[in-house]
């Protein structure tokens, strides 16, 4: 199913990665303790400025900033909805 939100200028719709449920040791993280995920999907584009492209595409997985975008829920999913310029990298 494709995904109905069309950002605007030049914001992507990014669906993060699921937070880690256990360290490298093997112990299990609670709910209260996870810490919000750095790097997700990019699943819509908009069309960018005139003078400024964008450069990620549908697909990228990406790492952003901890508290960049806006978090929205769209048909009982979470997205972020964030400009590119909190885009940190293309992994």
């Amino acid at each position: 199913m494709a995904l109905n939100i069309k950002p605007i200028g030049d914001r992507v719709v990014v669906e993060a990665a699921p937070a880690e449920e256990k360290t490298a040791s093997g112990l299990y993280i609670p709910d209260t303790a996870k810490e919000k995920p750095s790097q997700g999907v990019v699943v819509a584009v908009g069309t960018g400025k005139p003078e400024e492209p964008l450069t990620v595409q549908v697909g990228d997985k990406i790492l952003y900033g901890k508290y960049a975008g806006t978090e929205i829920t769209y048909e009982g999913k979470e997205y972020l909805i964030m400009r590119e310029t909190d885009i940190y990298a293309v992994l």
